[in-house]
């Protein structure tokens, strides 16, 4: 039996929708902890917890920590981000918490500051948006926008051939890592796993039972992944950032490779990211999408997951009956 996991979000937050998820095949559900702290997500966690005890789930509950990925800041409003057109990205501690008057500033961490250069491409949004960095002076950076999108609050960047070194967990994660077990919490996803050194430290501050699902998204997970199975329940093939890490079309091969090496260790992995993204918006998903998961499951996955489709999507039910008739359907 395949793991068939949601995402927590508001457009699946109703106790009866959950339920419908869970009697749809739904065995567990994300909570995305980028943009909230778990101490605000307690209701939640209750309605999820009474809709699968209605449908008869003993529901795994994973949290997914920020980590060291990289985000962009909180904007006053989203950016919608125009190709050719210019913006600029400034230190967030340097950022008022006033609108700016042209909206065209991206609050960002420091070091992101400091490692651009000149031509340098950033991914904004799992690289729905593309950037070039056409003049920086370590203090901020104007960007040309080469591939346009509308811009949120805490969307992933990376910068295409830079590594910026960052803390394993972060101070919010500390603070959730230390209320889970407390909460109902069955496991931890770690973002952004670059050495065995991010599970044992993960690991030594987790209280309880909760089990580590070690997300693979760059290149340094991808070398050490043999690595990191004494300290990992699960492995995460994480499309979404470890498809910014490489050319596109060297992902399939990539997820091929990774799962073949879990499956010849008898280590359980998930396969996650835009498994049905088509269905945000529509209620019938692609072939292309529902061979994507056979086709994950026939490779060995033992879990598959839908984030933006469960939840922010507008038919989360029909996402999970997809998901699990089709993962189900060997």
């Amino acid at each position: 039996m395949v793991d068939i996991f949601g995402t927590l979000g508001p457009s699946c937050e109703a106790e009866d929708t959950l339920y419908e998820m869970f009697k749809e095949g739904m065995t567990g559900i994300r909570i995305n902890l980028s943009h909230v702290m778990l101490a605000d997500c307690t209701d939640k966690i209750k309605r999820v917890k009474r809709a699968a005890e209605r449908a008869g789930v003993i529901p795994k509950i994973l949290i997914d920590l920020q980590g060291p990925e990289l985000r962009i800041g909180d904007l006053e409003s989203p950016i919608v981000l125009r190709e050719e057109s210019t913006y600029l990205l400034k230190n967030s501690n340097c950022v008022t918490t006033e609108k700016s008057l042209d909206n065209t500033s991206i609050p960002v961490d420091r070091k992101i500051i400091e490692a651009l250069r000149v031509d340098a491409q950033i991914l904004l949004d799992d690289g729905k948006i593309k950037a070039q960095v056409i003049s920086c002076d370590g203090k901020s950076a104007q960007l040309k926008i080469l591939r346009g999108e509308i811009l949120h609050s805490r969307k992933s960047i990376a910068i295409e051939g830079i590594t910026i070194d960052m803390p394993a967990l972060t101070e919010a994660d500390h603070e959730n890592i230390a209320i889970a077990s407390s909460l109902g919490i069955t496991g931890v996803m770690q973002p952004f796993v670059r050495s065995s050194e991010d599970l044992k430290y993960l690991r030594s501050v987790i209280e309880g039972d909760l089990k580590i699902y070690a997300k693979i998204e760059n290149r340094a997970g991808i070398e050490n992944l043999e690595s990191f199975f004494p300290y990992a329940d699960e492995i995460i093939i994480a499309r979404g950032d470890l498809g910014n890490s490489m050319p596109l079309w060297e992902l399939p091969k990539v997820q091929k490779e990774i799962s073949r090496i879990c499956r010849e260790n008898n280590k359980p992995f998930m396969v996650v990211t835009q498994m049905l993204s088509s269905m945000e918006h529509s209620k019938v998903p692609t072939r292309a999408e529902v061979s994507d998961i056979y086709n994950a499951v026939c490779d060995g996955a033992s879990s598959v997951m839908v984030t933006g489709e469960t939840a922010i999507g507008e038919y989360p039910v029909d996402v999970i009956r997809y998901l699990s008739r089709t993962a189900n359907s060997m």
